[in-house]
């Protein structure tokens, strides 16, 4: 449930955000500290209001504006791909962030604890730590006294439950980098259709009859792209942090496995 809780905060904040920035008023927001500034743009507006306008565009508007003419039906669905895609993302950052073990500190306190405590004591620091790693090493020694041959099996049974738990989300971020092109280029195509529809029912190929339907169709493309290079590099992180955490997993095992085999 905090899982989900936390997955759906994260929702809520990409969604108000989104809103934000497509949503908000085209009017100028920046306003000059001094009266001599606000004097010069008002001349400026009053002999050349075009070229004041085009300054004053900022980045978010001329972004809202291309997805406005975009068509809200195929846009909207993108944008819903990129909200849900780094939700999911920055909700595994979190994870596996929180799942990274010092796995030579916690080998060291595994040992000083078998050495002084016993099976016990070693389980009591795992029991202590969180992370995969201290859970492997937990179901190990709490085998050891069936045998080397049984912690191996469970270490090797449970590391599998640890590796899924890791990689849980990240088909789905998948999915989503393969959608959003997607979407893209069925935009594009149904812009190119209206297109040739347009054409046909004017009888003329005019290039301003066509500049607009292909104009639409291209954005879609150009915004599916951007939301799918985005979400790549996250996916690409958190592929690297998993490969990361799996090799110490394996690593810390196997150092396991000596210690228990040098204190039989």
């Amino acid at each position: 449930m905090k899982k989900q809780f936390a997955l759906l905060t994260l929702l809520s904040l990409f969604t108000i955000f989104s809103f934000q920035v497509f949503g908000q008023d085209d009017t100028a927001i920046v306003q000059e500290d001094t009266a001599v500034e606000q004097n010069t743009i008002i001349e400026e507006q009053t002999s050349s209001p075009e070229e004041t306008v085009e300054e004053s565009a900022t980045f978010h508007q001329i972004i809202k504006q291309k997805f406005i003419e975009g068509g809200p039906g195929f846009m909207g669905i993108v944008l819903l791909c990129l909200i849900l895609g780094l939700a999911l993302a920055i909700e595994r950052i979190i994870y596996l962030n929180m799942a990274t073990t010092d796995t030579d500190k916690l080998l060291n306190n595994v040992e000083e604890a078998l050495n002084s405590g016993g099976i016990d004591a070693a389980k009591e620091v795992c029991r202590n730590t969180k992370g995969p790693v201290a859970s492997i090493f937990y179901q190990g020694l709490d085998r050891s006294d069936e045998g080397v041959d049984m912690v191996e099996k469970s270490i090797s049974a449970y590391g599998s439950v640890q590796m899924g738990l890791l990689e849980k989300g990240l088909s789905w971020i998948s999915l989503f980098i393969a959608l959003a092109p997607m979407l893209g280029f069925m935009g594009t195509v149904i812009g190119m259709i209206g297109a040739f529809d347009a054409i046909e029912a004017a009888g003329d190929i005019s290039p301003s009859l066509v500049a607009g339907g292909i104009k639409v169709a291209l954005l879609t493309t150009v915004f599916g792209l951007i939301v799918a290079m985005i979400l790549q590099v996250f996916y690409n992180y958190l592929i690297s942090k998993v490969d990361s955490i799996v090799n110490s997993m394996e690593d810390a095992s196997i150092s396991l496995i000596d210690l228990l085999v040098k204190k039989k």
